[in-house]
């Protein structure tokens, strides 16, 4: 094989590894996440962030919310920078669509309270 064909393959190889170990981790984090959904610890709120549907959650839960939320707020706030919206706004559209997402049995804040899909 001649070196640049080696060195595609490598490429390919390299992008294949790092698109593999982004989805692992993803999916990693979104089973901790779906886990704590089911389970009843945690359930979308109608401002487009994650809230506490039981207050006995263990601390894992607790700072599995505090890290999701954070990393929604950094969004949010990216979104409406590149939109020229509020981060309010951008908040609202991800909460619609995260409404959407909320898989059945999980909870969604609704106007009196938590209620599950």
């Amino acid at each position: 094989m001649d070196p640049m064909t080696t060195s595609k393959h490598m490429k390919q190889a390299f992008k294949a590894a790092v698109l593999g170990f982004a989805l692992l981790a993803g999916t990693a984090h979104a089973i901790d996440l779906a886990g704590a959904k089911s389970q009843g610890w945690l359930g979308e709120q109608r401002d487009g962030y994650l809230g506490l549907v039981r207050s006995d959650a263990p601390p894992e839960v607790r700072q599995l919310l505090d890290q999701v939320n954070r990393q929604r707020s950094a969004q949010f706030e990216q979104i409406a920078a590149r939109n020229g919206i509020s981060v309010n706004d951008a908040a609202a559209v991800f909460a619609r669509e995260a409404l959407q997402r909320t898989q059945p049995g999980n909870y969604v804040q609704g106007p009196g309270g938590w209620v599950k899909k």
